[in-house]
């Protein structure tokens, strides 16, 4: 959806020529692919389909930023800082949201205020940049303050209109809402326009059809809540006298039709389990899928057991894990 402004004072807004166009830091302390992911891109076609630059489906309709979403709200609570991408002047921000997903709260409760705690930049020549749905209390800056780029603004989190922990954040010119992969694209064109972010943002190839945010092991099923909350890593971790042994994917960037597989083997390299799941009715933002087997009498062997997590589009692999616990 598109995120409004926080308030501030009108300011006149000059046309930036494509030279005036800042490189872009990445605007989160984390390592895409590894500890976080991009959830959405922009969506830039013009009609009420969806397609983001890629022409793909990795967003929704009129989506007007970047989504960098992180494991969990544990890691949230431990702290991921939001950067500034650009140097520039805080023109506003808002603080105080609570960081509740708008799922609990309901859409009223943000009506208004869906960018949730967030920061306004004003970096020049009519761009200013947006950073919406921080952790409560986290801001690190105040109107007025000249930031440079990496300069941390504060904390992501899961305020305002967010039904996870992430960052969305917007690029605008003139007032105007750009995709920073793919400034001056024509409308619903595959693969133009020119890319902003700076080298160093390591996004040149982050571009994925769909990949695993959480992976891991525990001793039952699992439910998406408790990995939204805690993520892979805080789960009991399995040991050999555990009643189950469950491995467990959550992903995604998953499309309809989808077909997933997740196994579970043993030492030996007997497939305990494996679960081949229907194709997806339609598209995803996030599945969870587990396979696992209830403990033997004996106990579990010791050993490596080996999960591999499959999904096929039209045929063609999309994403291919492989995942282990030694017990």
């Amino acid at each position: 959806m598109r995120l409004g402004l926080l308030p501030l004072a009108a300011l006149p807004f000059l046309l930036a020529a494509d030279g005036d166009l800042p490189q872009l830091a990445l605007p989160i302390a984390c390592r895409i692919g590894q500890n976080c992911a991009i959830q959405h891109y922009v969506d830039i076609d013009p009609t009420p389909g969806i397609g983001d630059y890629h022409c793909g489906a990795r967003t929704y309709d009129k989506h007007d930023g970047t989504d960098f979403r992180i494991r969990s709200m544990a890691d949230a609570r431990r702290g991921v800082a939001v950067l500034a991408a650009a140097d520039g002047t805080v023109l506003s921000l808002r603080d105080g949201m609570p960081d509740i997903s708008v799922k609990i709260a309901g859409p009223a409760s943000v009506a208004g205020r869906e960018c949730g705690n967030g920061v306004v930049i004003d970096n020049g020549s009519g761009v200013q940049t947006q950073y919406c749905h921080m952790l409560r209390g986290s801001l690190a800056v105040k109107p007025g303050q000249a930031v440079k780029a990496g300069t941390p603004l504060g904390k992501v989190g899961m305020s305002g209109d967010a039904e996870f922990p992430h960052l969305h954040f917007i690029v605008r010119q003139a007032g105007k809402a750009i995709d920073p992969f793919a400034y001056g694209a024509k409308p619903g064109a595959c693969g133009g326009g020119r890319n902003l972010w700076a080298p160093s943002a390591g996004l040149a190839d982050a571009y994925r059809a769909g990949e695993v945010l959480n992976s891991g092991f525990a001793t039952g099923p699992v439910a998406m809540a408790a990995v939204e909350e805690n993520g892979a890593d805080q789960l009991p971790r399995p040991s050999r006298d555990a009643p189950a042994l469950v491995a467990f994917v959550r992903a995604i960037g998953l499309q309809g039709g989808d077909v997933q597989i997740l196994s579970l083997a043993a030492p030996d390299g007997t497939i305990l389990s494996e679960n081949r799941a229907q194709p997806l009715d339609r598209n995803k933002a996030q599945w969870l899928i587990f396979a696992g087997k209830k403990r033997p009498a004996a106990g579990w062997p010791a050993g490596r057991y080996a999960a591999h997590y499959v999904v096929t589009r039209g045929g063609k692999r999309v994403i291919d894990q492989r995942f282990a616990l030694v017990l």
